[in-house]
């Protein structure tokens, strides 16, 4: 057997915590251990974007791009990679190409070498601005193929698609399996005619959710898949990826041998073990769970419909809204259940149960997603639910991104009073209300101002 050495990407500090504690792990606990996971020899840290940016400015009180800063200074060898959802970047609509060229540009000048791009609709026309923009400043531009199963979803999808974004000139493919849905022998015929038909390397990620990942990994590093995702064991399993060290165990003295020291990580898996019990972490997202093999619910998908359901005194309705949403998606063409599409598909399908009749009340995401402006579904949406959702409204033909103005010089306009540094209107420009909140706060601390006394729109404040 030939000999080929299996790299790994470790999650450990975006996807892991993302995936087990609504990426609540702070910048100050990842510092300390930043040198040690250095020297590992991953083939990159994944330690950006996806959740962070948001979860950064909303509930930590921390900017983003000084984490990346930050880290970057600590880790000088090891690649650092991000999550970008292409013309969505971070947020949960599309941005204009002035946005999502700026944001590139920056976050390699901050320290990413890796840009996994992805679209939660596989349409490859969301996806072209990111992979231009990544290549022309230098960095590693990965495209994704998201992993789902439906009728029109099967391995020639998946291999066309990655034809075309090998055409598009990507460095390399993930497989980005966010719910746990690929099986093992699955995995070894996708990656085998992968390997067959683009020459670039393969990538994989998935999820523990269904207590599958680990067997998926096996069976596709036998089909000659070059990089999987793992995490430290501390934040692995359950909703997050295979532990590191047991596919380090698992690989050792054979022909994909990782060539990583064993010892070394179990002893940064200490610290993070001491960083683990910081956090309650719910036994539902730790357990294994087969529902997502039934309805293709990811783990966090799951705790969103509960929440919806809880704030309409209306938990007792969760078994209907599961198989609710089955229907939805089948209603709309589809869509994997990744972010955005997972939260529109999600919560139409709780609106259908409350309300008694289905698409009675419609979302606007909804009525966007059936307009095209999310862009191009997997399969066609059912003329009869078009017409119930959208009436005779046109839906558009074009890349979505083609419909929207450049924004840059309005944001910078609207925050120029709160700008510190150019990545401020990126900031503002994926989250507008919880950045401004940030600034001001960020401004108040800077000047000893009483933060309370913030007016809305100007200002006006009293030192304290």
């Amino acid at each position: 057997m030939q000999q080929k050495q299996v790299r790994i990407t470790d999650t450990i500090l975006r996807d892991a915590h993302q995936s087990l504690v609504a990426t609540r792990m702070k910048t100050d606990e990842m510092l300390p251990v930043a040198e040690k996971l250095d020297k590992v020899g991953y083939y990159s840290l994944e330690m950006w974007g996806g959740a962070t940016f948001d979860t950064c400015i909303r509930f930590l009180n921390e900017d983003p791009w000084d984490r990346l800063r930050k880290l970057r200074k600590a880790i000088k060898n090891t690649p650092l990679q991000m999550l970008l959802r292409g013309q969505n970047l971070l947020g949960y609509h599309h941005y204009p190409d002035d946005v999502v060229e700026l944001f590139i540009k920056k976050s390699v000048e901050n320290g990413i070498n890796i840009i996994r791009i992805f679209d939660a609709l596989n349409d490859i026309r969301n996806l072209e601005k990111s992979i231009e923009v990544t290549k022309q400043v230098g960095a590693h531009a990965q495209g994704t193929v998201v992993y789902t199963i439906s009728p029109v979803h099967n391995n020639e999808y998946y291999v066309s698609m990655a034809k075309e974004l090998e055409k598009l000139g990507v460095d390399s493919i993930c497989i980005k399996d966010m719910a746990g849905l690929l099986a093992p022998y699955d995995a070894y015929e996708l990656v085998s005619k992968l390997k067959k038909e683009v020459s670039v390397p393969i990538q994989l990620h998935s999820h523990y959710t269904s207590g599958m990942a680990s067997m998926s990994y096996l069976k596709a590093i036998e089909a000659g898949v070059d990089v999987i995702d793992t995490a430290l064991s501390p934040f692995a399993l359950g909703t997050s990826q295979p532990p590191t060290e047991t596919m380090v165990a698992v690989l050792r003295n054979t022909p994909y041998d990782t060539k990583l020291d064993l010892e070394y990580i179990s002893s940064i898996s200490d610290y993070f073990k001491e960083v683990r019990s910081h956090y309650k972490i719910d036994s539902i997202i730790t357990m294994v769970d087969t529902m997502v093999l039934n309805y293709q619910i990811p783990g966090g998908m799951l705790s969103n419909l509960t929440s919806q359901l809880k704030e309409q005194n209306a938990l007792d309705k969760l078994p209907e809204v599961l198989k609710e949403v089955p229907r939805v998606r089948e209603d709309l063409g589809y869509p994997p259940l990744v972010t955005p599409t997972s939260q529109i598909v999600g919560t139409q399908a709780v609106v259908n149960v409350i309300t008694g009749e289905r698409y009675k009340v419609v979302i606007n995401e909804v009525k966007n997603y059936v307009k095209g402006l999310y862009g191009r579904p997997p399969a066609p949406i059912k003329e009869e639910i078009k017409k119930k959702i959208i009436g005779d409204e046109e839906v558009i033909e074009c890349r979505p991104a083609d419909l929207l103005e450049p924004a840059l010089d309005k944001y910078r306009k609207e925050i120029s009073y709160y700008m510190e540094q150019e990545e401020d209107v990126l900031t503002y420009a994926l989250f507008p209300q919880i950045a401004l909140k940030f600034f001001q706060e960020r401004q108040a601390k800077k000047y000893k101002i009483d933060s309370n006394l913030v007016q809305k729109d100007k200002f006006d404040v009293y030192p304290v």
